[in-house]
């Protein structure tokens, strides 16, 4: 995905020293390079039958619901806590650096769905395996996980092992 690669922006020693940030914004800036990176985010799961794509807080909102505008179908958010108005279901969960946690409304979801989970990159897979067990919680089936970006050298994907994983830049 060269095409895409030029795109991502490298950040340096963000947050914290060390780290190298994998910035977006250069590849949402460009209307045509969002679209194009959409339809190759969706692509191996064009035959699913999907109902729904889910997206994590934040960057997943922006994959996810162009990917489910895209394909016509539900938007379903990942929330941080406290932020959904309604009942919801929580996953609590452990990060490298400390814990953290996710909703979904209760009714969001239910055992007929077929969901494709999207965000922007994984990195160690902790919020997507979190993401994939809140929406199983739910009923609904996972058939699949998309991403931008991965972190290769994270071994994320092997959270995720039964599940079909797509991203389109590698690290």
């Amino acid at each position: 995905m060269k095409e895409l690669e030029q795109y991502i922006r490298n950040i340096p020693d963000f947050p914290e020293p060390g780290i190298q940030f994998k910035d977006i914004t250069p590849l949402i800036k460009e209307p045509k390079i969002l679209k194009l990176s959409v339809k190759k985010l969706i692509a191996p799961f064009l035959n699913e039958k999907l109902t729904a794509i889910a997206g994590m807080e934040a960057r997943g909102f922006i994959f996810g619901s162009l990917a489910a505008w895209e394909l016509g179908i539900s938007f379903i958010p990942l929330r941080k806590p406290h932020k959904l108005p309604y009942n919801v279901e929580a996953l609590s969960y452990d990060l490298e650096y400390g814990s953290a946690a996710l909703e979904i409304h209760v009714d969001a979801l239910g055992k007929n769905d077929r969901v494709l989970l999207v965000d922007d990159l994984i990195a160690t897979g902790g919020t997507a395996a979190a993401s994939c067990k809140l929406i199983e919680k739910l009923g609904a089936k996972i058939m699949g996980c998309a991403f931008i970006i991965e972190l290769d050298f994270l071994n994320g994907r092997d959270k995720l092992s039964k599940y079909h994983i797509h991203s389109l830049i590698h690290y």
